[in-house]
């Protein structure tokens, strides 16, 4: 409907799903920390200061934004987001959460795959005020690993 990406797109989200590691790709495949039929979740290569650790929660198919996205697979993407703010608050003991979501260059988009932000948040974190930058991944190795054993702890009736 209103997509902007370039006819010849190399979506590294989608390569992620797939599991290839290339130049296209900051994401690695250690940084993965739920994987389910329709979505995936992984750490994020760009963190923010003072909230590390934060999760994208991805379609594992190809949608550009919002309004491409199936309202069923919208469900699910919120399903599991709310299954790693759950567990985020267990691992990195943070006193909230937030999430956000982009479309369109105009709305802050620069990865044209639908994807959700979970942020770990704390007492006067300046989120909105700073600005992010790529953590290499050792580092954020370390997030996934404990979100992963925070999430396995978790089970929720919902089957997710």
């Amino acid at each position: 409907m209103f997509n902007h990406a370039p006819p010849d797109y190399c979506c590294p989200f989608c390569l992620l799903v797939a599991g290839v590691e290339n130049e296209h790709v900051r994401s690695v495949q250690t940084d993965i920390v739920y994987r389910g039929s329709t979505v995936l979740a992984f750490i994020a290569a760009k963190q923010w200061p003072n909230n590390r650790g934060h999760v994208l929660v991805i379609p594992a198919t190809h949608f550009e934004n919002l309004y491409d996205l199936p309202d069923a697979l919208g469900a699910d993407i919120h399903r599991v987001a709310r299954r790693v703010a759950i567990a985020m608050k267990t691992a990195y003991g943070c006193a909230g959460v937030s999430t956000r979501q982009h479309n369109e260059s105009a709305g802050n988009q620069d990865v044209w795959h639908y994807h959700l932000h979970v942020f770990p948040r704390y007492p006067g974190d300046d989120l909105y005020g700073s600005r992010g930058a790529f953590l290499p991944a050792g580092e954020r190795a370390r997030y996934a690993r404990r979100l992963r054993a925070a999430l396995d702890e978790t089970v929720h009736e919902d089957g997710v």
